[in-house]
């Protein structure tokens, strides 16, 4: 690692991630302009996510929820952790369903299918209980997070990913609400499509044991650092099976067992070139 102080440090990794923004050009990874050690590495990772953002506020952009990666005990293993990560989602991250996403607005998209859990009142304690998560959330709906890397090929840790807004790009929401009395998520089955072939299968229980046992870590974590779920937000849960990789002229598709389906399509540069 160079011999800069933390700030400087924190500051130069958010400038290359948001230069491969600005260009489309994927970086190279940010790890090493970090502390080294896991721990060090991590809580330098998570300050270079809060530049990105208060820069995102300032802008103007809507802070809307959180998402939670990570969930997957292999991926843990992979990337040498024993917890999950989250990123922010904002406002104009969200994609309607039916809107092909252009061409160019992501570097290095993959899909995978979650549940999503919209808040309705606040999730303030540092021990929230499945009965609090439970009542505070409004209902459930089927999602779809296309993640995305700014880091090229993929090459990252967990320190990369937690820099990087925890690898999050868009996400499209499905838009029949459920409630939470009416589906087992811990049961629920999930089918993940593209172009009408299966590429992902899992369940509820392939998300850190329960979507619910997510976002109780989530809630648990937020509210430790200050900054609790409130009324109104959006919860990505996590991954319940394995991501699937998107070009132009993809279609997916998520069943998700008692909370219906949702699809993202692609649009190809050819289509994208005929509208013009």
């Amino acid at each position: 690692m160079s011999p800069h102080k933390p700030a400087d440090a924190v500051t130069e990794a958010a400038a290359v991630l948001e230069e491969a923004v600005r260009t489309g050009v994927p970086c190279a990874p940010v790890r090493s302009l970090l502390p080294e050690g896991t721990g060090a590495g991590i809580e330098a990772a998570y300050a270079v996510q809060r530049l990105h953002v208060e820069r995102g506020i300032t802008a103007g952009r809507r802070l809307v929820g959180r998402k939670i990666g990570l969930t997957s005990p292999a991926v843990q293993r992979q990337l040498g952790v024993d917890q999950p990560d989250f990123g922010a989602l904002f406002a104009d991250m969200a994609v309607p369903e039916g809107q092909p996403i252009a061409p160019g607005r992501l570097l290095q998209p993959k899909v995978e299918a979650e549940v999503a859990l919209v808040l309705g009142t606040d999730l303030p304690h540092r021990d929230p209980t499945v009965a609090d998560l439970l009542r505070a959330t409004a209902f459930a709906l089927p999602a779809l997070e296309i993640v995305d890397s700014r880091i090229a090929d993929w090459d990252i840790t967990i320190v990369d990913t937690v820099a990087d807004n925890a690898s999050c790009g868009l996400y499209v929401l499905g838009g029949t609400p459920v409630p939470l009395d009416r589906v087992d998520l811990r049961a629920a089955t999930m089918t993940l499509t593209k172009n009408g072939e299966t590429v992902s299968e899992g369940t509820g229980a392939d998300c850190l044991g329960s979507p619910l046992t997510a976002a109780l870590w989530l809630a648990s974590t937020l509210a430790g650092l200050g900054d609790p779920l409130r009324a109104g937000d959006l919860v990505l849960t996590g991954a319940l099976g394995p991501m699937a990789v998107a070009a132009g002229g993809d279609e997916f598709t998520a069943h998700i067992e008692g909370l219906g389906t949702v699809t993202a399509a692609f649009a190809s540069a050819a289509t994208e070139g005929a509208a013009a």
